[in-house]
């Protein structure tokens, strides 16, 4: 695996190489081409978002930015269609997390219903994200080209799941087995008489943030040399305008259209692709930003984000002259717009979708589960880097499932914030219910991915170890350096912010000091039992036995124990 610090050295070496064999630079290359005439130039509109996250309903589950409620199959549709209006040369593409970590209506039936609206939305192309594999690559694969699901088969027996419309590309997702894509690496698409090249990728560190027993027959490549050697294959196609679709971003501190400190990993790859790439249209941060970075040449491009939840779209006109078949980068603009629902129709269609959907859910997703007395937060939505009430709720869960000698005899467990998708809020109403009462689908929006429990043999210093690992600032954990976990009732330490790990001593399991030497049972998800999130201690765990699937769990934890309160926090210092 090449890491990004080291490969700014390999590009710069490759393009000296290039230079002595051509004995031009790129940049003169590229400056040699003819010269575009403006009156030969044409608009094509790119309307894209990103991180859909199967939020078809707009009830909240979308959410708000910037203070307006956005978001919603009905409205990202009817936004899609007014912003189209007028517009000969126009495309939508997205840039990952379609599917996966969705909310119940779409989750419950294996992201379907998702996939029904994006088609119904006229989406052309997406990369995979992250997200893509929560289920693994056979799931992907039947999600893309159809087929019923293989354990709850067909919804809707007289109407077969088709598959998505619009293609999704994987170009740095390579199988083991004959070295190929899992799906295409690239589409070009004509437009007007011009051919617009989209490559389409992951994050690489894609296989850290899934199980990896189902993406264990593919490998996830460096994003910038996979760009870069698609980018070359397409110019040898006669394909002068190129734009990355890219599952991987950045943080920056102003508005929906600004660019403010925009941060790693995206402002390091984006300097180093290709020139010949015009745009990159990114995701996975859930951020929003409109920005122009310079590319290996020193040309501005632009780089663009559009939040996440369908609660924005970016509208990209991107000029290209006609006679050189490039990109014009100067005459090119890029905005982001707010998916504002008071100022839109619902789309029909979409309306009629939902309906569909909703009618075979909602006896399931109504029935009352457990309450809460008070509001229990802290999801993966708010931070991931701390300790919160609900991981250490939903760890709480996982003890309470596994702690009985014929299911796994654990004595602590240890659940990953980001792992942990909602929060259970008092006055919270999902489908009538009186307040503090939870139901079926708000207990599913915890916990949305179908992973099992294990619980496994670990000493005190293995737990250690793998306490350790919530931090490493390492390319694998890209815009996530620090990934808590929540621990379960009865086990504490402290932990220290400055050196970031645990204070030698501090572990403690029901008051008794934890002996580094000792064999402890500890139950956790088969996400990071399998070295999830880069926790690979877990892979020294043995004596493995499996448990039920944590949803389930999650459900029966709930209604063993009504009238739940938030757990006070059992890691000082996190």
């Amino acid at each position: 695996m090449t890491h990004r610090i080291s490969r700014v050295v390999a590009v710069g070496a490759a393009a000296l190489l290039g230079a002595t064999a051509l004995a031009v630079s790129p940049a003169q290359a590229k400056n040699d081409k003819p010269k575009p005439n403006p009156s030969a130039n044409m608009s094509v509109q790119l309307l894209s978002f990103n991180d859909y996250h199967g939020r078809i309903k707009a009830d909240g589950d979308a959410g708000s930015i910037e203070g307006v409620d956005a978001g919603g199959a009905e409205y990202l549709a009817a936004k899609l269609d007014e912003l189209r209006a007028g517009h000969k040369n126009t495309l939508t593409v997205a840039a990952g997390d379609l599917i996966g970590g969705s909310t119940f209506i779409s989750g419950l039936f294996h992201d379907e219903p998702s996939v029904e609206t994006l088609n119904a939305m006229g989406l052309s192309v997406s990369s995979v994200g992250n997200h893509e594999f929560d289920e693994g690559t056979t799931e992907l694969l039947r999600i893309q080209n159809g087929g019923c699901h293989p354990t709850d088969g067909c919804y809707f027996p007289d109407q077969p799941y088709a598959g998505a419309d619009f293609q999704y590309l994987a170009a740095n997702v390579v199988r083991k087995d004959n070295g190929e894509t899992l799906l295409p690496a690239t589409s070009i698409k004509k437009v007007n008489g011009v051919d617009l090249g989209f490559i389409g990728m992951t994050l690489e560190a894609t296989d850290t943030l899934v199980s990896p027993k189902g993406v264990a027959s593919v490998d996830f490549l460096d994003e910038v040399e996979t760009a870069n050697k698609q980018a070359a294959a397409l110019k040898k196609k006669g394909v002068e305008a190129i734009v990355v679709l890219l599952h991987e971003g950045g943080y920056q501190e102003g508005t929906v259209n600004e660019c403010e400190g925009i941060s790693d990993p995206i402002a390091q790859i984006a300097a180093q692709l290709d020139p010949e790439i015009d745009a990159v249209i990114t995701g996975h941060t859930h951020e929003a930003y409109i920005c122009q970075l310079p590319d290996p040449d020193g040309v501005d491009r632009l780089v663009t984000s559009a939040a996440s939840y369908g609660r924005v779209v970016t509208e990209t006109e991107l000029v290209i002259n006609r006679r050189t078949k490039d990109v014009v980068r100067g005459a090119s603009t890029a905005a982001n717009h707010i998916v504002e629902r008071a100022a839109l129709t619902p789309d029909a269609h979409q309306t009629a979708i939902i309906e569909k959907w909703d009618a075979i859910a909602a006896p399931l997703a109504a029935e009352v589960v457990g309450t809460v007395k008070e509001d229990i937060v802290g999801h993966s939505n708010t931070s991931r880097a701390f300790e919160t009430p609900m991981a250490d709720l939903v760890a709480d869960s996982i003890l309470w499932g596994t702690n009985d000698p014929d299911e796994g005899g654990a004595q602590l467990s240890l659940m990953n914030v980001g792992g942990v998708r909602a929060s259970f809020i008092y006055d919270a109403i999902a489908a009538g219910e009186q307040p503090g009462e939870i139901t079926y689908s708000e207990a599913y929006a915890v916990a949305p991915f179908g992973n099992l429990l294990v619980t496994m043999d670990l000493t005190g210093a293995q737990i250690k170890t793998i306490l350790n690992q919530q931090y490493q600032p390492v390319p694998d954990r890209g815009s996530r350096p620090m990934l808590a976990l929540g621990v379960s009732e009865g086990f504490t330490y402290e932990w220290d912010a400055t050196n970031m790990r645990v204070v030698d001593g501090t572990m403690f399991l029901n008051g008794v000091q934890m002996d580094m030497n000792a064999t402890y049972r500890v139950s956790t998800l088969n996400f990071l039992a399998d070295g999830g999130d880069l926790f690979t201690g877990f892979l020294e765990g043995t004596n493995i036995t499996g448990g039920p699937e944590d949803l389930a769990n999650l459900v029966a934890f709930l209604k063993a124990n009504p009238g739940l309160t938030a757990p006070d926090s059992r890691i000082a210092g996190l």
